[in-house]
């Protein structure tokens, strides 16, 4: 059972650590997706392309917390998908992919307490 626990530890980080990175890393270069289109321009008070390169070195640092300092970064990154969710809940777009980020968030926060167990 311990090594069990121990393997879903190390898989759920690397996932939390990587894709955190990758995403915020695509904020700069959209190559995967125009990370815009999520945005309602209204709520911003300042130009999308800097908002979302700030969200990019926002998600790039809590990336890195969850590779280096596993319980704290996974925390921030549940915390951080919640707070995504939250926003597309409130702006009622793009509903599929708030459902997705908060199941995300559920899966970071069982990281969370996970890294007492470890």
């Amino acid at each position: 059972m311990e090594t069990t626990v121990k393997n879903v530890f190390n898989l759920l980080k690397y996932a939390y650590g990587i894709v955190p990175i990758v995403a915020g890393a695509d904020k700069f270069t959209n190559l995967l997706t125009n990370w815009g289109q999520y945005l309602n321009e209204g709520m911003i008070p300042f130009d999308p392309g800097v908002f979302m390169m700030i969200v990019g070195v926002i998600e790039i640092v809590a990336g890195i917390l969850v590779l280096t300092k596993t319980k704290i970064g996974a925390l921030i990154v549940s915390l951080w998908l919640t707070l995504i969710a939250l926003t597309l809940l409130v702006s009622w777009s793009y509903v599929d992919v708030a459902v997705r980020d908060l199941m995300m968030a559920l899966g970071a926060y069982v990281l969370y307490k996970l890294s007492d167990h470890v």
